[in-house]
């Protein structure tokens, strides 16, 4: 017989954002019954996430640390005239070592795992079997929501995890190699070394498709590997689709998957509309939520509207050079976006991917020889909404 639960505090949707929010939520809230809803058998599906080490400070810092599977104090970029190091931190945290410390830190009836969600509203939780979750408060953070509310363009990917026989000689993680050919807009292959026999090879596009031909990308990872000279075996597999955000009706997207219930992630439309990194926007609400004396349902959804609201206000500046970078630049020259941007300052850069840059940080972005046509730099402002 379908059953009814009651808990204080029920988070929709177990992936990166869900998750730190329950762990934060636990931690500062120790009493409160919390549960985590996920529809797969595991918390946080099947991912890698990274981020600078700029990115996080203080409470948000210490809550992503415990997950953190590899760190680096600085970075490669390559471009065809131009390479560098950077000296920046980097991180990167791995699905599985979030699913395990969630289990160590959870309660055991906080997760429940392999139960599909039909509806939910800001008290009220239905799942497919028929169960029913009341609660005080619901958080939903299952992922996006309608992205035709939406403009601007795609970065898509997929990644091999390799064990090269003999290692692979590559010592920091390379943030984007721009000197592969430019294929299906602006392309790149992400590298990171984990151990000196294994990395993550990731081939990553700026596209004007959302169509993701995962043979045809894993066979480019596989000809990159040979041309690097490893004889390599696939040990691990992702691929994503993510909306790189030129424009769009914020209101109208929140709307789009309930409009009174509180949200996070993806789903609040929480990521950097440039890089599409989702990391630091998780630990963000992640710490706000956890701050708050009042978790009701109401509560909830002004607070978590607001703050992604006054983070959509405040990001105008990436979605015009996203705008820009899809409409003014060739597909096969918006490498030379990057490869321009990344002659500027380490300290600029950092600030531009934590979504804090200054305003001087934007009169020298956009200063000097522009890389792309300037009449289509200005017809591709002009005709934004």
């Amino acid at each position: 017989m379908p059953a009814t639960h009651k808990c204080d505090l029920a988070i929709v949707g177990g992936g990166l954002s869900g998750a730190l929010i329950a762990l934060a939520v636990q931690a500062r809230h120790p009493a409160m019954d919390v549960r985590l809803v996920e529809a797969g058998e595991t918390i946080g599906g099947n991912h890698f996430w990274s981020f600078f080490g700029a990115d996080l400070h203080g409470a948000e810092q210490a809550l992503v640390a415990p997950v953190i599977a590899h760190g680096w104090p600085d970075y490669d970029v390559r471009f065809p005239g131009h390479a560098r190091t950077l000296a920046q931190p980097y991180f990167t945290v791995r699905s599985a070592a979030l699913d395990a410390h969630v289990r160590r830190m959870l309660p055991r009836r906080a997760l429940m795992t392999g139960r599909s969600v039909l509806a939910c509203s800001a008290t009220a939780v239905v799942l497919s079997d028929g169960d029913r979750l009341s609660a005080t408060g619901v958080i939903d953070a299952r992922g996006v929501g309608d992205v035709s509310l939406l403009s601007g363009g795609w970065q898509k990917f997929v990644g091999h995890e390799l064990r090269v026989t003999g290692g692979h000689g590559v010592t920091r993680p390379v943030v984007m190699d721009a000197t592969v050919p430019q294929l299906d807009g602006y392309r790149f292959v992400y590298l990171l070394p984990f151990t000196p026999d294994t990395l993550l090879v990731e081939d990553t596009y700026y596209s004007d498709s959302a169509v993701l031909n995962d043979a045809a990308i894993a066979a480019r990872v596989a000809e990159y590997a040979r041309e690097k000279g490893w004889q390599a075996e696939v040990i691990h597999r992702e691929r994503g689709v993510l909306p790189v955000v030129s424009g769009g009706d914020f209101a109208a997207y929140w709307q789009s998957s309930g409009a009174k219930v509180a949200k996070a992630g993806v789903r609040a439309g929480l990521f950097h509309p440039t890089t599409g990194y989702s990391l630091p926007d998780a630990a963000r609400i992640a710490v706000l939520i956890a701050n708050q004396r009042d978790l009701s349902g109401k509560a909830l959804h002004d607070l978590t509207f607001r703050h992604a609201a006054r983070s959509w206000r405040q990001r105008g500046f990436y979605r015009m050079l996203d705008l820009m970078l899809f409409k003014a630049a060739d597909p096969d020259q918006r490498y030379r976006v990057l490869e321009r941007f990344y002659r500027l300052s380490p300290e600029l850069v950092a600030r531009f991917y934590a979504a804090r840059s200054t305003g001087l940080d934007k009169l020298r972005v956009l200063s000097g020889k522009p890389p792309v046509p300037v009449g289509r730099a200005i017809a591709a402002l002009g005709g934004r909404a």
